[in-house]
């Protein structure tokens, strides 16, 4: 954990990405989460959770992600049958990369901002997910939100359901982590 000491010694301030304050020895209230420099790209965004589209095409996010995402955040079509979701900070780290790329490269990133969407939360914590969005990523009914490090995807449940056992195989872990020198 990331944490300051201050003079008296009977506090700590845990950073996290709601800036809440602990007492020492006391344990966080629930939404704490562990947040990385946010130079470096916010918070990781982690978890697993089902959830289900209504007739507007409106989609909860888990209040978890919520912290994470910040109550405007941008969602996009991905490199896989998906959808991203990026807080504004990082969604400003990506913006600012594809900007000091050469024009030949930033037109390649084009579909990536075409399709993106600025989204607010509503006061139930759900999004109004753009009908050409739920297309792309085939969107109906039972959708499965996955934090995914420094954003969020949205799959059809199905389709999930398809993906991630073959990239939770030991084998494909092992590698991932040889990888990453882990």
């Amino acid at each position: 954990d990331f944490s300051l000491q201050f003079p008296r010694p009977a506090t700590i301030m845990r950073i996290t990405c709601g800036a809440k304050w602990f007492k020492k020895h006391q344990k966080p209230t629930h939404g704490a989460r562990k947040c990385t420099i946010p130079e470096k790209g916010g918070c990781s965004m982690t978890g697993i959770y089902q959830h289900t589209l209504d007739a507007k095409g409106r989609l909860f996010i888990p209040a978890k992600l919520r912290e994470e995402l910040g109550d405007t955040f941008y969602v996009t079509i991905s490199s896989e049958k998906c959808l991203s979701a990026y807080s504004t900070d990082n969604w400003k780290v990506m913006s600012d990369k594809v900007n000091a790329m050469p024009y030949v490269k930033q037109k390649k990133m084009r579909p990536l901002f075409a399709f993106a969407a600025r989204c607010e939360l509503d006061g139930q914590g759900r999004i109004l997910l753009p009908q050409n969005l739920r297309e792309f990523a085939g969107l109906s009914k039972s959708v499965t939100v996955v934090g995914s490090n420094n954003h969020a995807e949205f799959w059809d449940s199905e389709l999930w359901n398809e993906t991630y056992p073959a990239e939770t195989l030991p084998e494909n872990i092992a590698a991932v982590m040889e990888e990453l020198d882990f």
